[in-house]
């Protein structure tokens, strides 16, 4: 039950990141990093669809085009996020 409702604050919390980037993204990556701190405490895993949206090394909301880069490649079947931020690139196969 605590695992549902952590689920439910987790999707939550990544709407208002993505409400709130266009004018603070300090605030965006604070919900960020909440919404990690609840998944972490609960044990509960990111949704693969809300992982892409974060910067695994920095905790920031990535917004393609705006703070990082999306480059695929085809060789080895992968999807890379390159923070502007930090500049951690994030490999997602698909």
């Amino acid at each position: 039950m605590e695992q549902r409702i952590a689920e439910e604050r987790i999707r939550r919390l990544f709407e208002l990141a993505e409400r709130r980037f266009p004018e603070n993204t300090e605030l965006s990556n604070r919900y960020i990093e909440l919404a990690r701190k609840i998944g972490m405490s609960q044990n509960v895993p990111l949704p693969s669809e809300l992982r892409r949206r974060m910067c695994s090394s920095c905790n920031s909301y990535l917004k393609p085009g705006k703070n990082c880069k999306v480059r695929i490649d085809s060789k080895k079947q992968e999807v890379n996020y390159i923070c502007a931020n930090c500049g951690e690139v994030n490999r997602y196969g698909y």
